[in-house]
């Protein structure tokens, strides 16, 4: 197995994972709270159920068509990103929760024109899994990036 084959397999085992986990905490959610009840958990974190028809935490909402597509075109870039860079150390990682998180909510998306919420912690909108990973993702390609940017001592 090449080194580029073997880090897309990692990348679609971790994109499994998220997604799997995303939709099975969704699931949860939906099967044991009503809209709109808070479940306290421990401190500032609680449980609740609500209905999110914009992007991250509720902006541009009521997108509908226009944020499914824009949530493909998403991928299809993250997707080009991985393919010229599989290789690079880490690059897996970032992949697979962007792309998991990614089609969790999509899925949301697409079968109830909402992305399902529920964690909610104070003084921030509520959010889910999928978004935990999306944010993680995003967060680690920007330091592997930033981290190949930075110049090079000479050995001279």
């Amino acid at each position: 197995m090449t080194a580029a084959s073997r880090a897309w397999a990692l990348a679609g085992a971790l994109c499994g994972l998220v997604f799997a986990a995303d939709q099975a905490a969704k699931a949860a959610v939906e099967a044991n709270l009503v809209l709109g009840e808070k479940v306290a958990v421990l401190g500032p974190l609680e449980l609740t159920l609500t209905h999110n028809r914009g992007i991250a935490f509720g902006l541009a909402g009521g997108g509908g068509v226009a944020l499914i597509l824009l949530a493909a075109v998403a991928l299809a870039v993250i997707a080009y990103l991985f393919a010229a860079n599989a290789t690079k150390p880490g690059m897996w990682i970032a992949i697979g929760l962007l792309t998991g998180g990614a089609l969790g909510n999509l899925v949301d998306r697409v079968r109830a024109d909402a992305v399902t919420d529920y964690i909610d912690v104070a003084s921030w909108p509520a959010f889910n899994l999928a978004d935990v990973a999306i944010s993680g993702g995003v967060v680690l390609l920007l330091l592997l990036y930033l981290r190949d940017a930075e110049p090079k001592a000479d050995d001279g």
